[in-house]
């Protein structure tokens, strides 16, 4: 059955089409870059310039200070009910290195390409073009219908590519202002074979930083090898311990609270046909390797990991220097599923490494970070009115996926606001996110709109 009132929002948006990819490039033609001081003027005149912009489509939008950079936030008419909240970011990832650019990165264009014309540039997949793909629907609804389509509560914030540190407080602080009935978030992707999905499960992460020390000074390795303790041998030694031969984690108590899939996400996950092998021929790997006995998709999307990010120590110049370090480090990160606890983990992960640690040496830990995973309850009726209006747009059945990565705010959302969210984006796993040359699919902005207008429709 069509809706003739969708219908005219969808036709407004085709023929808009032109005037919103000029306001996109206008939108990222503004170096937002959050990790740099040298643009903080720049963060500001994104926010500006965004708040500007929700006024025009009819929201009562205002800037927010916080402790680093501001949030935009905006609301429908204060008589309607608000009952949806979307959220965003609206700053970018350095550019670095800028050589590897084919072009400036804050001066977008169209290409056209094999694959259809894309938009290059910063910011155009993330979050930019995806955060306005959600404007101009509104835009389009506001414009033939003279209002929005229902209550809407709009969060952007300009920290997301620095860590966000100050939307935990800012969400404290606000926290009746910005709680709804559920969250919307445009900032993942469609699925590898291109259908429309939504990220149900987001893993967690955490970080330690570990230094242990040894003797007072680097020793040479003829007189004291074999006898002093080397701190390069601790670490490697605690390190290798993680994982047992069939690649399962062994701190003690780990698994508690990761689940197996449910029999409709292992249906979903199984329809995506997903190639392991071929997956990591696109980096020149083609060995999958992990915990036994597991798919693919399962051990970059529902398991956790312990991977070392790094380790230093010693001599690592030119040439040789025959010396036991004094000192040595290592990072290792993990990502979390189910309910995994970081707090517990953090502790089991340092008893572990403390166990192999001489007691004439020392060892110090340094957090990085801690957040749990986030598991949406896909028994709202709002994932399967999602799920058919993404259908209905793309022609292909939408899939309900998981992310291997990590969106903090989506857990922040549940537990400090009490709400699930959707997590519907449009970007492609060739898009370069962070990456020099970062583009987003003209066909990703166009249809992107028109699913979050049908999603709109669908919800009211």
């Amino acid at each position: 059955m069509t809706d003739p009132k969708l219908d005219e929002v969808l036709n407004r948006l085709d023929a808009d089409l032109p005037n919103a990819i000029d306001r996109l490039m206008a939108f990222v033609r503004i170096p937002s870059i959050s990790t740099d001081p040298a643009h903080d003027g720049d963060v500001f005149d994104a926010a500006t310039w965004l708040t500007d912009q929700l006024r025009e489509v009819g929201f009562a939008a205002e800037i927010r200070e916080t402790e680093g950079h501001p949030m935009v936030v905006a609301h429908s008419p204060e008589d309607a009910e608000k009952t949806l909240l979307f959220y965003g970011h609206y700053d970018v990832q350095p550019v670095d290195p800028l050589n590897l650019w084919d072009n400036p990165p804050f001066e977008p264009r169209i290409e056209d390409t094999p694959d259809g014309p894309i938009i290059r540039g910063r910011g155009t997949s993330d979050d930019k073009g995806q955060l306005m793909t959600f404007v101009e629907a509104c835009r389009a609804w506001k414009a033939v219908h003279g209002e929005l389509p229902r209550g809407l509560t709009l969060l952007f914030e300009g920290e997301e590519e620095s860590g966000s540190p100050s939307l935990v407080p800012f969400l404290e602080a606000n926290r009746d202002e910005l709680s709804q009935s559920l969250a919307l978030i445009c900032d993942t992707g469609r699925a590898a074979d291109g259908r429309p999905a939504i990220a149900t499960q987001l893993r967690g992460l955490l970080g330690e930083e570990i230094v242990v020390r040894g003797a007072d000074r680097d020793l040479h390795s003829g007189s004291f090898g074999g006898l002093a303790a080397n701190p390069i041998q601790i670490l490697c030694n605690a390190l290798s311990t993680l994982k047992d031969e069939n690649g399962r984690i062994t701190l003690p108590d780990f698994y508690d609270g990761v689940e197996d899939l449910s029999d409709d996400l292992r249906r979903d996950w199984e329809a995506l046909k997903f190639d392991a092998s071929e997956f990591l021929s696109r980096v020149g790997l083609k060995q999958p390797i992990g915990e036994k006995g597991r798919t693919g998709l399962e051990m970059v999307w529902n398991q956790p990991t312990a991977e070392i990010n790094g380790i230093s120590g010693g001599y690592t110049g030119d040439g040789f220097k025959t010396v036991l370090p004094a000192e040595a480090r290592a990072k290792v990160s993990f990502r979390l599923t189910g309910t995994q606890d970081p707090v517990k983990i953090r502790a089991a992960f340092r008893d572990h490494v403390a166990r192999f640690v001489p007691t004439d040496c020392t060892v110090e830990f340094h957090e990085h970070g801690g957040s749990p995973a986030a598991v949406m309850d896909t028994s709202d009726p709002a994932f399967a009115a999602a799920k058919q209006a993404l259908g209905e747009e793309w022609d292909r059945e939408a899939v309900f996926i998981g992310m291997g990565g990590s969106i903090p705010i989506a857990g922040d959302f549940k537990r400090i606001l009490g709400m699930d969210t959707i997590l519907v984006g449009f970007a492609k796993d060739d898009d370069r996110i962070h990456s020099p040359n970062e583009k987003y699919d003209v066909e990703s902005f166009a249809k992107g709109a028109r699913s979050w207008a049908r999603i709109l429709a669908k919800l009211r």
